[in-house]
């Protein structure tokens, strides 16, 4: 997930470029930091491939316009079950960037369900119940999503 600029640790960064020798690899000194991009954000060079990315790739704060804070309240109000137009008339987001961010959530499964236990506090049966409600009610998830989404309730993060 985004991480505070005091708390990154170069070893958990790995190069997401997929034609890299290192890509997707943890802890092999490849990683740099790259200054910020225009929002703030810590940018990284890969030292293999010359790729450059932002703190937030592979997660579902990546390229989006919501802030972090906005993202985490939809997950909570998902949390209490509150349908996709609710979340709208709550937050103010259009139902069509609350879908995308849904469908994103369940792309992240497992990182957004150890996210929302350590970080921002849930218990595991709100993440459990955000879960099942997002399977019940989201009619466009792939297989990839479900299955992503069924790792994360039985505990396999």
């Amino acid at each position: 997930m985004a991480k505070n600029k005091s708390k990154i640790d170069l070893k958990n960064e790995f190069c997401s470029n997929e034609n890299c020798n290192d890509y997707s690899k943890r802890d092999t000194a490849n990683i740099v930091k790259y200054g910020h991009d225009k929002n703030g954000k810590q940018r990284f060079k890969c030292k293999t491939c010359g790729g450059v990315f932002v703190e937030t790739k592979n997660t579902i704060f990546y390229n989006r316009k919501l802030s972090q804070d906005q993202i985490i309240l939809i997950c909570k109000l998902l949390v209490e079950k509150n349908g996709i137009r609710a979340i709208e008339r709550i937050t103010g987001i259009h139902r069509d960037t609350i879908s995308d961010v849904v469908k994103d959530i369940a792309r992240h499964a497992r990182e957004v369900t150890d996210f929302l236990i350590k970080d921002i506090e849930l218990t595991e049966v709100q993440v459990d119940e955000m879960w099942s409600f997002i399977k019940k009610n989201k009619k466009t998830l792939t297989k990839e999503m479900i299955t992503q989404i069924n790792m994360a309730i039985t505990g396999s993060t």
